[in-house]
């Protein structure tokens, strides 16, 4: 069995059930469900998620992308740092980067005080971290090859700017 093909159905869809699975990847059932209890096993698939557009909920949210330069660790690089970084429960996703900075860490808060206040208290405090740039996410387009439909109102807005 083609694993990749399974992990990919499963990225795009983990609602699948393991007959849909197998009828598309043309493998028998059993096959399929063996193959995903190894890889959940085997911690290639790390868990299943919802995408969910919080701007359709109601709910006010306010995503940031954190831009955070360190100082790697003595034999540690800079593993130890991330760490203590993606333990928060703020941290939504944590990234080695190449660049001007050294990690990309996404993060959401009920209002910009409650980020700025995570980025001032907790995260630039950390040993180790030399130096922070958030940027407030203002609309999501895009995430994950999901594409986020405009809401009709917010494009009746755009009509008249």
């Amino acid at each position: 069995m083609n694993h990749t093909e399974l992990l990919k159905l499963l990225e795009k869809d983990c609602r699948a059930t393991p007959d849909q699975l197998a009828a598309m990847l043309g493998e028998d059932t059993g096959t399929v469900r063996r193959e995903i209890s190894a890889l959940e096993k085997d911690n290639v698939i790390l868990g299943y998620n919802a995408m969910i557009d919080w701007d359709r909920t109601g709910e006010e949210l306010v995503s940031a992308l954190i831009e955070v330069r360190a100082t790697p660790q003595r034999g540690e690089g800079f593993d130890r740092i991330a760490e203590r970084v993606y333990q928060f429960e703020e941290v939504e996703s944590m990234y080695l980067m190449s660049g001007a900075y050294d990690f990309a860490v996404t993060i959401t808060g009920r209002t910009l005080r409650e980020v700025a206040s995570f980025v001032a208290a907790r995260l630039s405090t950390i040993e180790g971290v030399t130096g922070t740039a958030t940027h407030f996410i203002l609309k999501k387009y895009k995430e994950k090859g999901v594409t986020f439909e405009s809401q009709p109102v917010q494009e009746e807005r755009m009509k008249y700017l």
